[in-house]
């Protein structure tokens, strides 16, 4: 007699939440949604920050949190809470982006990836020379790597909402561009905003990657283990004077593409255990010592059927594109336009700036440089990549968001110039996505002429 019941037999209440929680996943992996989630985030800080509770707004983020144990306390401001620490998760979701694509992506070979670093180095020469050709001054100059960054999770986001009738060649270039970016934008934030570093911090952050390296070699696969030595590295970055999330990149950098070794492979240690559990007495109540190590075995290797970057940066994903990101666009794009005199200090041309080299400079600068490229015959494009679709990566560029928004908080230390960048970067990433947004409405329609199965649903490539 079959002692299990079925789906049918279980209480309705469980089944109803069962099924909740299979949509809601589903529902956080949809690329559009964080997309949207972000814009909605801004929406609201840039709403509540000129309503008549905007005092609440600035004082909730000056709020103190502190941190102790006996007699030592660090005690910070909830920005800088969310700035520094919580965006540190967000650039080690960054880092093993880029370890993945440099190991089997669109960066794992030089001759597939020359094209896209070819487009993202026009991407960011283009805008920064925009941005500088109207913003002369010395302290203005400052904001040149404002407009330079593509905010992936936007971009991608906007394009997903075209849905299936882009190739998927077009997402993979505007994945492996936007992560290009993103390297540019590290590099950066290390080399042009990380000024007078207090060299004995690096002891510190080199310490901690020493235990990292260490627990690697040891085959120690939790990723629970490495909060300690990541939390080293980030103290020590911050002793430096570098921004302390440059940690995150370091430690997505530094995670295993290869899962840890085992003396059985993972499949066979789950089908060994799984037969024998399954040979056992049906009718015979489990011994809980007996079950306690294959347990232990099964839940190893079930981890270990995943890589760590691949296992680690699932997991938190839905956390830093529902959570993280939100919060920081929340905590940041809160812009007083009320009390914003943009005659003061020249804040105009930094809007200006900021706002034309992203709507402007970045599809200019990934366009022509990408046409030069092909037209010298040193690159090609991708199978089912138009050019068509090249220009419509080039206007999803200009979103640079969440990582233009950090720049500029590095750039300016004066408010009103601050306050003009993060507008400039606010009007130019939406510009930039109702542009993107149009011409993709444009350029499936014409795909869809040239090839009937595009306008069905049906992508022309599945190399995704």
């Amino acid at each position: 007699m079959n002692q299990h019941p079925s789906r049918q037999d279980l209480p309705r209440a469980q089944r109803l939440t069962e099924r909740a929680f299979a949509t809601l996943e589903r529902f956080l992996h949809i690329e559009a949604v964080s997309g949207i989630v972000l814009l909605v985030a801004a929406a609201i800080a840039l709403i509540w920050a000129n309503s008549s509770l905007a005092d609440s707004y600035h004082h909730l983020w000056h709020t103190p949190l502190s941190f102790g144990f006996g007699g030592f306390v660090f005690s910070q401001s909830l920005h800088f809470w969310i700035n520094d620490a919580l965006m540190t998760v967000f650039f080690l979701v960054v880092g093993m982006e880029i370890r993945r694509e440099m190991h089997e992506g669109a960066l794992s070979n030089l001759r597939q990836a020359s094209l896209p670093i070819a487009a993202a180095l026009g991407g960011v020469v283009v805008p920064a020379l925009i941005y500088l050709a109207l913003n002369g001054d010395a302290v203005r100059r400052h904001g040149w790597a404002v407009p330079t960054a593509t905010d992936i999770a936007f971009a991608v986001g906007v394009l997903a909402l075209l849905g299936r009738s882009i190739p998927g060649n077009v997402r993979v270039f505007l994945l492996a561009l936007a992560i290009i970016d993103d390297i540019i934008a590290v590099l950066i934030i290390a080399l042009f905003y990380s000024g007078g570093l207090d060299y004995s911090g690096f002891a510190v952050a080199g310490a901690g990657l020493v235990l990292v390296l260490g627990l690697q070699q040891m085959g120690i696969g939790s990723a629970f283990a490495y909060v300690v030595p990541g939390a080293i590295v980030w103290i020590g970055l911050l002793m430096t004077g570098a921004h302390p999330t440059l940690a995150g990149v370091v430690l997505g950098l530094m995670t295993p593409v290869v899962p840890v070794r085992m003396r059985e492979r993972p499949l066979d240690v789950l089908s060994r255990i799984a037969a024998e559990l399954t040979g056992t007495d049906a009718n015979a109540r489990p011994d809980p010592n007996h079950l306690a190590q294959p347990l232990r075995q099964l839940r190893l290797a079930q981890r270990e059927l995943l890589p760590p970057v691949v296992r680690v940066q699932s997991a938190l994903h839905p956390w830093v594109a529902y959570g993280v990101m939100p919060l920081f666009a929340l905590a940041n794009a809160g812009v007083s336009l009320g009390g914003m005199d943009l005659s003061a200090g020249g804040a105009q041309w930094v809007v200006a700036g900021v706002m034309l080299a992203l709507v402007l400079g970045k599809p200019l600068g990934v366009v022509t440089v990408s046409w030069l490229m092909v037209r010298l015959g040193w690159c090609r494009l991708p199978p089912g990549v138009s050019w068509g679709g090249i220009w419509l990566i080039g206007l999803l560029a200009g979103i640079g968001f969440t990582m233009s928004i950090f720049i500029a908080m590095l750039a300016f230390t004066d408010g009103t110039l601050l306050g003009a960048a993060k507008l400039g970067v606010l009007m130019g990433s939406l510009v930039a996505a109702l542009l993107g947004m149009a011409w993709g409405v444009v350029y499936v329609r014409r795909q869809g002429r040239k090839n009937p199965a595009v306008a069905q649903g049906h992508p022309i490539t599945h190399a995704n």
